[in-house]
């Protein structure tokens, strides 16, 4: 995986949607843990059933399900309960879903080590099913809910039908205790990003809508005798249609006319972004749409999208168009916006349709240094408070010397006459996209650093006890803040590389641009590298302020001579 913000989405189904001040209950529950974001919660009265979702950093947000379905399993008792959707308990299926850095096997083993604590610690027997499965059967969740809550007798004490987790060690072999009667029982499992999108065509036609559908769903269309439309299906030996695939995995496939915009649409559910991405699903259905003689005018996603599949699309078309794809994030998205047509029926605002912003929109935290005016920046350096310090600004010192790079490496790409050398120069712009990120994140890491020192010598020091744990969380403090310039050195080393081959081979009217991030660089290593024998002179573990000086000194000597080698290059072209 990537150095992304690892973030899993969860979405329990709880068998409760007449009863508001019940479903309050529980996504108070979920809500109060630290750091989960709810973005929705969708009651049904006809099927008695909520439908909520939520989302955060793995461990809040395995809490906050924890939380949820045992607060369900108290406030719920389905020997009342009656609704038209399946359910076989008060959570009746509980998903967790990777977002970003993270994969569906690590969201399968935390998923079971899940399942695991609700039986244990709340007594609700659990199904592991999609990918935490353990029997191949009991990835089709219909399995695991078969009888549903009216069977949980048989679920209960047949052994080739109990639960994977189960409250009391051996299982149940006759009488089922009352909180398990109130409670069922839970299907927890992980299963890859539902993307559902609509696909604008310029045509009322829901037949041709539909047409197309077939075309790109993975099911595709039935086989036919004769006429591909009128004739008889074909069907095979055991009596069951025969089908003719279409082009797209892991999609289900529409049409219909939508009365709203007065257009037909292509509907549907993309199952797993990595086998069939996005924007390569555009390109398919724009392709099955012009081969009937129609064209797709725009895309509508329904619901959230996490923003790689954004990312993917605008890098792909950025390709396609023969351009770097080393720009700022928001220009990327840009690109996916336009390529795609998201914004074709009404605004499509990235802020409100991307997981990853939500998240950062709704966090409650102190402003950050990287999100202020260069001006303010310059003046909170000014003052007489001790952060932002010489740390922070070798950080972003290191930043700019990306930038730098970066640019030159961006000019490069779209050089007249250049154009056979855009990848090699897009490929440098990339890594120097990721290194500015990186820089620009350590600029706040660096003044936390100081903070969390401060935080240490603030701790009471009445007693032995407190005298030791004060020491104790002084000690660990400082070797995070000698730890974290270190870290910048290396990041900034990093950066030389980049502005060496864009002072050697890129557009040479940026020549001293890619000097001037080179010297950014030196001054980066060289300050951080400053903090690091500071913060290391107050660590009491000797040995390892030796090891992590040493190591520091060494970048610094490397990094003068980067510097000098890039300058003489630099020096030589102009």
């Amino acid at each position: 995986m990537t150095n992304e913000k690892r973030i899993i989405e969860c979405v329990p189904n709880f068998s409760e949607g007449r009863d508001m001040s019940i479903v309050k209950q529980i996504t108070d529950a979920i809500e109060s843990v630290e750091g989960v974001l709810l973005l929705n919660v969708d009651p049904g009265e006809a099927t008695n059933r909520t439908v909520v979702t939520f989302v955060g950093e793995p461990e809040a947000v395995v809490e906050a399900a924890f939380r949820g379905a045992k607060k369900a399993s108290e406030v719920i008792d389905m020997r009342r309960h009656h609704g038209a959707h399946p359910r076989m308990g008060a959570t009746d299926v509980l998903p967790l879903i990777p977002v970003s850095g993270i994969t569906l096997e690590e969201c399968a083993q935390l998923a079971r080590n899940l399942a695991a604590r609700m039986a244990s610690e709340a007594g609700i027997p659990c199904y592991a099913y999609e990918a935490s499965a353990f029997r191949p059967e009991r990835k089709n969740l219909a399995v695991c809910r078969a009888g549903e809550y009216e069977a949980l007798q048989e679920k209960l004490t047949n052994p080739d039908k109990q639960p994977d987790y189960m409250p009391m060690e051996g299982g149940l072999t006759a009488s089922i205790p009352e909180s398990i009667l109130r409670c069922g029982c839970t299907a927890v499992g992980a299963r890859d990003f539902l993307i559902a999108v609509n696909w604008n065509l310029n045509t009322t036609s829901t037949r041709r809508a539909n047409a197309i559908a077939f075309d790109v769903r993975e099911k595709g269309r039935p086989k036919r005798e004769g006429n591909p439309i009128t004739g008889k299906p074909v069907v095979d030996e055991n009596g069951h249609a025969v089908m003719i695939p279409g082009t797209l995995k892991c999609t289900k496939a529409i049409g219909w006319y939508i009365d709203e915009y007065g257009i037909a649409q292509v509907s549907m559910n993309m199952t797993d972004i990595n086998v069939t991405p996005l924007h390569v699903a555009f390109d398919e259905v724009c392709r099955a749409a012009h081969a009937r003689g129609l064209r797709v005018t725009g895309t509508e996603i329904v619901g959230l999208v996490p923003k790689r599949a954004l990312i993917e699309a605008g890098k792909y078309f950025l390709r396609k168009q023969n351009r770097s794809t080393g720009i700022p994030e928001e220009d990327i998205v840009k690109i996916a916006v336009k390529s795609m047509g998201l914004d074709d029926l009404k605004p499509f605002n990235p802020r409100e349709k991307v997981i990853e912003y939500l998240m950062e929109d709704a966090a409650e935290m102190s402003a950050k240094l990287v999100d202020t005016t260069v001006k303010a920046f310059a003046h909170e350096t000014s003052r007489e408070s001790a952060a932002p310090g010489g740390g922070t600004i070798a950080a972003y010192m290191g930043a700019l010397g990306a930038a730098l790079g970066t640019m030159v490496a961006n000019l490069s790409s779209h050089k007249a006459g250049w154009d056979d050398r855009c990848p090699e120069f897009s490929a440098w712009a990339d890594r120097g996209q990721a290194l500015m990120g990186e820089l620009l994140a350590l600029v706040d890491e660096d003044t936390d650093a100081f903070n969390r020192i401060m935080t240490a010598f603030g701790l009471p020091k009445k007693t032995e006890h407190e005298k030791a744990l004060r020491a104790e969380a002084i000690e660990q403090a400082t070797v995070h803040a000698t730890e974290v310039p270190l870290r910048t050195m290396k990041a900034s080393y990093e950066v030389f590389s980049i502005c060496r081959a864009m002072a050697q081979e890129g557009n040479p009217a940026s020549v001293s641009d890619a000097g001037v991030g080179a010297l950014a660089a030196r001054a980066a290593v060289l300050g951080a590298g400053l903090n690091v024998k500071i913060n290391a002179a107050q660590l009491k573990d000797r040995a390892k302020a030796e090891v992590l000086v040493a190591e520091a000194e060494t970048i610094m000597e490397n990094a003068k001579r980067e510097e000098q080698e890039i300058m003489n290059i630099v020096n030589l072209k102009l």
